[in-house]
């Protein structure tokens, strides 16, 4: 049986399999949404008026709460570290802007005068600590 990751597949399945990758409603942004709004705050989901469309917006406490996943956003874990053969060139470039992206719209948004939590796809295992995670933020 062979491995995924050995696995060679056709041009148009890969690009098939990139195009079905969700920006938004994501199983990791789900988990953070729900959670949240189990303990009983209120929020708006991806305000095309804030820099990066944040996941979740609380508007009366200014702030945010992102959702991002580990390898498209350059996580430092293994997941994040990841690093594509194929198409090397074009990959860093992609995920190097990704960051960068990031960083801008971050600060843009503390300029706003906006709190901003980073939650990562590997942080999400534990409900009780990312309760506990966004209790503090949201306080």
């Amino acid at each position: 049986m062979k491995s995924r990751v050995t696995d060679k597949l056709s041009k148009e399945r890969r690009s098939a399999n990139m195009r079905a990758v969700k920006g938004r409603d994501t199983k990791p942004e789900m988990i953070v949404r729900r959670i949240a709004h189990g303990m009983g705050y209120r929020y708006r989901l991806h305000r095309a008026d804030l820099p990066g469309r944040p996941d979740l917006t609380f508007p009366s406490r200014r702030a945010v709460i992102q959702v991002q996943g580990c390898f498209w956003h350059g996580h430092d874990c293994p997941r994040g570290r990841l690093k594509p053969k194929a198409n090397a060139a074009f990959w860093a470039a992609k995920l190097g802007g990704n960051v960068a992206r990031d960083a801008r719209n971050f600060a843009r948004l503390k300029a706003a005068g906006w709190r901003a939590l980073v939650l990562w796809e590997c942080e999400l295992g534990d409900p009780s600590h990312l309760a506990a995670r966004i209790k503090r933020f949201l306080g």
